[in-house]
């Protein structure tokens, strides 16, 4: 009978040690750190869709390396015996990457954010630069390697623009870049070009006041010719009566040195012949005296300072003409005028009228700035 008891003793101790056993078990197993790792691959996840890998690099690279540090230190964790594992250092490395992931994910952002600001504050300067370029510089013969240069920087702006607004913010900024290249470096060049070209301002306003005073005198007609607003300004008594379009020769900027030079001169000149019906193959003509005896005299300092070769011819025949009206620079010198506008000057000039023709009525700063 004690046998029996003993027996039934060990069986029930037997029966209630398992359980315990188990429990115990299943209590001090060392568990996976599963959580922790799906929290790092979804940070991680987040600051790659935030393009961390691109705006905030070097945060997200060692977010990454800290992430394959938990996975490399966890998979050696599972080579051990079920309980001699330790995952300490799995968690340790899958803390740090979301740590470091999350800073790049909020730098990536910011930094995403503030270049599309910045962006778009070149977008509009670059803009602003391209309106200043076409008001000044629309008409002003430039070389071809310059106008080449705002054609292809226009161009990589407008490009730059449609791939800003789909939100690819490192390539606009490529093309922006291009582009400000392009428009800042052909502006300069263009502007100086044009204050080297307005040095000659004094001198033409002292033409224009004795020209006006002049009109105001003999009581009588005067034309200016102002070739950078590209004016043909009718005077009488010294008020401006008319105002017409003007085209000039292709190479107007400066004075005229030499026939063929496609430049249109600068300097007070007189009509001294009126064309009209079969005379001018230009509808209407009026014929200016040049070249008069102060370009001749600059043309002959010129050969002889050897500025120009002895070969060089003055040229002539420059006139006020019609057949304008093309919106572009195309004569060989002339001023050209539609013929509406030639019956006009032709009715109420006479041989003997003066005509002035300068650069500007205006200086360089009211030119840029109006």
């Amino acid at each position: 009978m004690r046998k029996v008891w003993r027996d039934v003793l060990i069986f029930s101790a037997i029966a209630v040690s398992i359980p315990l056993v188990i429990l115990l078990l299943i209590r001090f197993t060392p568990q996976p750190p599963t959580g922790e790792m799906e929290h790092a691959r979804e940070t991680l996840s987040k600051a790659g869709k935030n393009k961390a890998d691109t705006y905030s690099k070097k945060l997200f690279t060692e977010a990454k390396i800290f992430y394959d540090s938990a996975m490399v230190n966890w998979e050696k964790e599972n080579y051990r015996f079920l309980y001699f594992r330790h995952y300490d250092r799995v968690v340790m490395f899958a803390n740090l990457s979301v740590k470091k992931a999350n800073l790049a994910d909020d730098n990536s952002v910011s930094s995403s954010s503030n270049l599309k600001i910045k962006l778009l504050q070149k977008i509009e300067s670059l803009n602003d630069l391209i309106t200043q370029i076409d008001k000044l510089f629309t008409t002003y013969p430039l070389t071809s390697e310059v106008r080449n240069r705002i054609s292809k920087g226009k161009i990589l702006l407008i490009e730059a623009e449609i791939i800003y607004n789909k939100g690819q913010y490192l390539q606009a900024n490529r093309k922006i870049t291009d582009s400000e290249y392009l428009l800042t470096g052909s502006y300069e060049n263009a502007s100086a070009n044009l204050k080297n070209y307005f040095k000659s301002f004094s001198v033409w306003k002292k033409w224009v006041d004795i020209t006006l005073n002049n009109s105001k005198k003999s009581l009588d007609y005067s034309i200016i010719i102002d070739k950078f607003s590209r004016k043909c300004f009718i005077y009488l008594n010294g008020t401006r009566k008319y105002e017409f379009e003007a085209e000039l020769g292709k190479n107007w900027v400066g004075d005229k040195r030499v026939k063929g030079d496609m430049a249109t001169p600068e300097g007070m000149y007189k009509i001294t012949k009126k064309f009209d019906g079969g005379k001018t193959k230009y509808y209407k003509a009026l014929l200016l005296d040049y070249p008069n005896d102060e370009d001749k005299a600059k043309f002959r300092s010129e050969i002889e300072h050897g500025s120009l070769p002895a070969s060089a011819k003055i040229g002539g025949l420059i006139e006020i003409h019609g057949n304008g009206g093309k919106g572009i620079d195309w004569t060989e010198g002339c001023i050209a005028l539609t013929d509406s506008e030639m019956d006009v000057v032709f009715k109420i000039v006479r041989v003997g009228t003066p005509v002035t023709i300068i650069g500007s009525m205006v200086d360089l700063k009211d030119v840029v700035d109006k």
